[in-house]
């Protein structure tokens, strides 16, 4: 018998100065069995980067054809493609040839940077490409906020972002590979 997704709620106010985007929004996310607390939390902190009311949690690791978030435009063409952790390098550049814009979020610490060492010289020829990656110890934090109802605040301003609850925050600093 296969296993189900887990349901997790999340109420997160985004107050992002970086961007003037000042929004509620309340999210469903559906954790696959196979997908850590530290990839879901990664993926919501995706969508606080990146908030806009068009932005959508996808199949995620179920589907072969998708990102983990996307964007559409009002016509249906892929505005924004976001991708988690250690994707084919082959796969962002079909994604680049789809989508204006495509962004990476890479975590887990030693594995992240090999993939980076491995993809990275390639990866730089892209021009609609940003690939953003998260410290081991502040993805580890996030995931440790992970419950399957949230109320989060998530504050951005000047490229750090603090993310959490009303007892506990998490400074996350992306650092962009691309630089």
């Amino acid at each position: 018998m296969a296993l189900k997704a887990t349901v997790f709620r999340a109420q997160v106010q985004i107050s992002d100065m970086d961007r003037h985007y000042y929004e509620s929004h309340a999210l469903t996310i559906a954790r696959h069995p196979s997908e850590t607390d530290e990839r879901m939390m990664v993926r919501l902190l995706a969508f606080c980067l990146y908030a806009d009311p068009r932005l959508t949690f996808t199949k995620g690791v179920s589907a072969d054809d998708e990102p983990d978030l996307w964007q559409h435009s009002l016509t249906g063409e892929i505005e924004r493609w976001i991708e988690l952790g250690h994707p084919d390098e082959r796969r962002i550049r079909q994604a680049c040839g789809r989508a204006r814009e495509v962004i990476v979020i890479n975590y887990g610490g030693r594995a992240a940077d090999l993939w980076w060492e491995q993809n990275g010289e390639s990866l730089r020829r892209q021009r609609n490409l940003r690939v953003w990656s998260i410290a081991a110890p502040e993805v580890r934090a996030l995931a440790a906020l992970a419950e399957r109802s949230m109320g989060l605040n998530c504050t951005i301003d000047g490229g750090q972002v603090w993310i959490g609850t009303d007892q506990v925050t998490v400074a996350v600093t992306p650092s962009d590979r691309l630089a």
